[in-house]
């Protein structure tokens, strides 16, 4: 039986940019799952900003989430889709 997946986008600041390697290995680890993702730097306040939308199940959105909340000068968060498929 296939695992229910759910649509997310997940919201990512990255303030300090040593962490940027860091940040585009995890995404690339869950790569399987990134149906896009959109960057942004945003120079005058020195930040990127990274909308990654997924389709994959819960545990694997929050396990990458929390990965990337944990780094150091990293901020992110995930939106979920209300319907599971």
């Amino acid at each position: 039986m296939e695992q229910e997946t759910r649509i997310a986008v997940i919201g990512i600041i990255v303030e300090d940019k040593k962490a940027a390697g860091t940040v585009n290995q995890l995404l690339h680890e869950y790569g399987d799952f990134i149906i896009g993702r959109m960057g942004l730097p945003y120079e005058k306040k020195a930040v990127s900003i990274i909308s990654v939308v997924v389709d994959a199940p819960m545990d694997k959105i929050s396990a990458l989430s929390g990965k990337l909340g944990r780094l150091p000068g990293v901020s992110a968060k995930a939106l979920y889709s209300k319907v599971g498929r």
